[in-house]
């Protein structure tokens, strides 16, 4: 057992001895939330807990008390690649069909009266702005990651909300950055600490609790009302991982922006004096009991140091099959070969890049015809990425998709999880790719991370030009340079001078 599942397990309250029931033994197909059928049991359903301070209470705290200052500046820097990595996304999403419905829906019901900017232009109250631009910067699927083991999760889910309400507030850029890091952290230590994944629920689950705290801080609420804030949303959150199964719809993209939009609207009924339900994490019928074991997280020894862990993405597909395409692409340069002439691509990757787009536990992934098919399919990623050299936006178009070349190629390509790999992540993230042509030449090549991993961080001059890149046809050469200028500063700027550039863009 690995370091990062020791942990994992050990953070959740499970025995080592649990770490003993293989992957997808929960039932016996493969599927989820049921006891397992092999290996050693695991706890059975924890006590419940009614008395005492609660988990949200001490969430509520560790919000309430984190402080600009508590944010080391090397953090501080991480943090605002992602902001600056999150925008470019948002900006390349604006017009596509689901952002378009969300953009109609924020106009319709946001009100014209409304404080918050709509990135691209336009004005709506804090809910609307809260579910366009989440939305705006989650549809594409090339944002921000979190990798915890078994677990995942998207931090940049947050950005949308927290930066309505500091609008919507007032607040400084300073602010915003020290409710940002509160909501990263929340997020990213519960999915370190629950099997939301592994039960069956979405990766999204945390993103309540997240919300919930960053927004009360943005709102200045008291510790009262902040736990209040996270307990309502709490009851939002269990969103089922179905969404992001075979096949996969639009929703897949827009899960987090209806959950924000919803945590928004319940940290405001909670400033108001609305109560929430105080044991939602380990009370009776709580999240504790939903996932047959205890939560349990010190949050008093919790500090804002999640950002070490975040990975970007290089290209545009789900995050297990970063790994992968950087293999392949590598393997490609080395090579000189005509894809034209592979008859089988072998795939040699962790367990969570097999079940997530190789044809594991989320179901098979050859029947690829739309975006959402194609940037969690493993077979398609890699047999586009071996014509035309990179995946990006343009690989994920449905013209492209539909070529005979690339249907044909991602049906030669078998994937294998490979136990040695799946032991060595996530503090690596190995994948081999072994390629075989027409003539008997065999080529093969294994990586052990790949650019955007926490090992190998993005910089800053990185992230700017995946930015120019995204943003391209929105954003003109001087707006990107302003919009890059006040994310690099924005400890000394207002909140809203970084929403009236965005306001800008095209």
């Amino acid at each position: 057992m690995n370091d990062a599942r020791r942990k994992f397990l050990q953070t959740a309250g499970l025995s080592a001895a649990c770490a003993a029931v293989p992957r997808g033994a929960f039932a016996e197909k493969g599927g989820m939330g049921s006891k397992p059928t092999t290996g050693t049991r695991c706890p059975e359903k924890p006590k419940a807990i009614i008395s005492g301070e609660s988990q949200t209470d001490r969430m509520a705290k560790f919000a309430h008390r984190v402080t600009y200052e508590d944010l080391a500046p090397e953090r501080r820097e991480r943090l605002k690649v992602s902001i600056l990595d999150s925008l470019a996304c948002a900006i390349n999403a604006l017009g596509a069909s689901p952002t378009a419905a969300c953009l109609a829906q924020a106009k319709e019901f946001g009100g014209p009266s409304g404080r918050c900017t709509l990135i691209g232009g336009g004005k709506a109250n804090v809910l609307y702005a809260t579910l366009y631009n989440t939305a705006l910067v989650r549809y594409i699927d090339f944002m921000d990651s979190y990798l915890a083991g078994p677990e995942l999760c998207h931090p940049s889910d947050n950005i949308g909300a927290v930066l309505a309400a500091c609008e919507h507030t007032g607040r400084s850029g300073k602010e915003f950055l020290t409710a940002l890091a509160i909501a990263y952290e929340v997020q990213t230590t519960l999915t370190s600490s629950a099997p939301f994944m592994e039960r069956g629920f979405d990766i999204t689950t945390a993103l309540t609790y997240s919300v919930g705290a960053a927004v009360a801080k943005a709102l200045g609420l008291d510790e009262t009302k902040t736990a209040a804030a996270i307990e309502i949303c709490g009851q939002t959150g269990f969103q089922l991982l179905v969404a992001r199964t075979t096949p996969i719809s639009q929703w897949k993209g827009l899960s987090s922006a209806q959950l924000a939009f919803g945590c928004v609207n319940a940290a405001f009924l909670a400033s108001r004096g609305v109560t929430g339900p105080k044991y939602v994490i380990e009370g009776s019928c709580g999240v504790a009991q939903a996932l047959d074991q205890p939560v349990d997280i010190d949050w008093e020894q919790t500090k804002l140091d999640c950002f070490d862990h975040l990975s970007l993405k290089s290209y545009n597909s789900a995050v297990p099959t970063e790994s992968a395409i950087f293999c392949i692409l590598e393997l490609r340069k080395m090579y000189p070969f005509d894809p034209a002439d592979v008859v089988s691509i072998e795939a040699d990757v962790v367990q969570d890049t097999y079940d997530f787009t190789g044809g594991g536990r989320f179901g098979p992934k050859t029947d690829v015809h739309t975006k959402e098919d194609a940037d969690h399919s493993l077979p398609y990623l890699l047999a586009v990425a071996l014509f035309d050299r990179d995946v990006q936006t343009a690989q994920l178009n449905p013209e492209r998709i539909a070529m005979p070349d690339v249907q044909s190629l991602l049906l030669k390509v078998t994937v294998k999880p490979n136990e040695s790999f799946t032991a060595r992540f996530p503090a690596e993230f190995p994948s081999r790719i072994t390629v075989r042509l027409k003539n008997g030449q065999s080529f093969s090549h294994e990586v052990s991370n790949y650019p955007g991993f926490p090992t190998r961080p993005f910089s800053w001059e990185e992230i700017s030009a995946k930015f120019d890149k995204l943003a391209a046809g929105h954003v003109g050469a001087q707006l990107g340079r302003d919009i890059k200028h006040a994310v690099r500063s924005l400890e000394n700027i207002q909140v809203s001078d970084l929403t009236k550039l965005l306001a800008e863009v095209n």
